[in-house]
């Protein structure tokens, strides 16, 4: 079989209950199943629906020494009828093939992605909290297993799924972050792998992050790796600026994450009518901006945190506030909007949400 859609349950298919969220830490509490495939000999093999347990890997596995490794992360909603929904799989499942395709790996179909996330979420539907700004995240992961040493493409691949309830991305919720604009380190080259989603683009982004925290600031924002006068994203989201009557974010060069919330985010602005603009906004416009009082709002888009507003910017030569230093009108408005959609409050007019249970 070349491709799979169908993911049988296999014994211990029983979810137990679901913990009180509360305020758990993003990342930190995982649900009972999985969701597996195995590639070799140019197809899928066993598909199965398997219960949550440790990966069994050779010491010389190709994904442990040349970074063949690949992910999404997407989430299933509780609707106020009850049901459960997933937010824009079949984009999701676009990006992974965009992403598999830089780093020769097999494909996966969309309808395969779309079939595992789906037959995750059923199995562990009870995982998926009706608490406000809640979600179950989803995170369909690709890695090459084929046991060798060379710097060729692997033959073997394993493809699973697996979820963890979330509430909130940061600690402080929608609380703004602080901003350091980063000038010497770089996450992604043009012409390299900047618009995949792999582990090398985030461990990049590592250090430069635990820099700007012993500055006092929570993240990053992103410059171009050739001169470092171009924005390209805040930490690990897309990055939006508010400048008077008109949005901008940096437009998709290579070196960026085609993000899914940043498409939500354009189109709802759209959909507003205010305008938007997807161009080059270099630093030297940034900070022109917040010193003359044109700059309202800064706030980066994910899957994670939806929106996470800025309150200040800080680089080499000073620190400027972003508006009032307080969450701007337009970023809590989108927030609303886009958790309102997720959750089947407001009308879903572009069909993002695909109904699962």
């Amino acid at each position: 079989m070349t491709d799979v859609t169908h993911f049988p349950l296999q014994a211990g298919g029983t979810s137990s209950p679901a913990p009180e969220l509360g305020a758990v830490a993003f990342g930190t509490v995982f649900s009972d199943h999985m969701v597996r495939a195995r590639y070799s000999e140019q197809r899928w093999h066993d598909p199965a629906v398997t219960r949550l347990e440790p990966l069994t890997l050779q010491p010389h596995a190709a994904c442990l020494h040349y970074g063949q490794t690949v992910f999404e992360g997407l989430k299933a909603f509780r609707q106020v009828d009850g049901s459960i929904a997933v937010f824009r799989p079949e984009r999701h499942a676009q990006r992974f093939r965009a992403s598999t395709d830089q780093l020769c790996m097999p494909a996966v179909s969309v309808q395969m992605f779309c079939a595992a996330v789906e037959a995750l979420v059923r199995v562990d539907q009870a995982w998926v909290s009706a608490q406000k700004n809640s979600a179950l995240y989803i995170r369909p992961t690709m890695i090459a297993t084929e046991p060798f040493l060379g710097v060729r493409p692997s033959r073997e691949y394993l493809f699973f799924v697996f979820a963890c309830p979330v509430t909130g991305y940061y600690a402080k919720g929608f609380a703004p972050v602080r901003i350091w604009i980063e000038s010497e380190r770089s996450r992604a080259a043009s012409g390299g792998l900047g618009s995949a989603k792999t582990g090398a683009n985030y461990v990049a982004s590592m250090l430069a992050a635990e820099k700007a925290r012993e500055r006092g600031y929570d993240q990053v924002l992103w410059t171009d790796s050739s001169s470092h006068t171009r924005v390209e994203e805040v930490g690990t989201m897309n990055v939006f600026v508010r400048l008077r009557d008109r949005v901008v974010t940096p437009k998709l060069t290579g070196t960026l994450l085609d993000g899914v919330t940043r498409d939500c985010v354009i189109q709802t602005l759209k959909d507003w009518r205010i305008p938007i603009e997807e161009r080059e906004l270099t630093v030297e416009e940034l900070v022109a901006a917040g010193r003359n009082g044109d700059l309202l709002e800064v706030f980066g888009t994910g899957t994670g945190a939806v929106i996470s507003p800025v309150s200040h910017l800080g680089w080499q030569q000073g620190e400027l506030v972003v508006g009032t230093g307080e969450a701007g009108e337009l970023s809590n408005r989108l927030f609303d909007h886009l958790s309102r959609v997720q959750r089947g409050e407001s009308p879903d007019t572009h069909h993002w949400l695909k109904s699962v249970v």
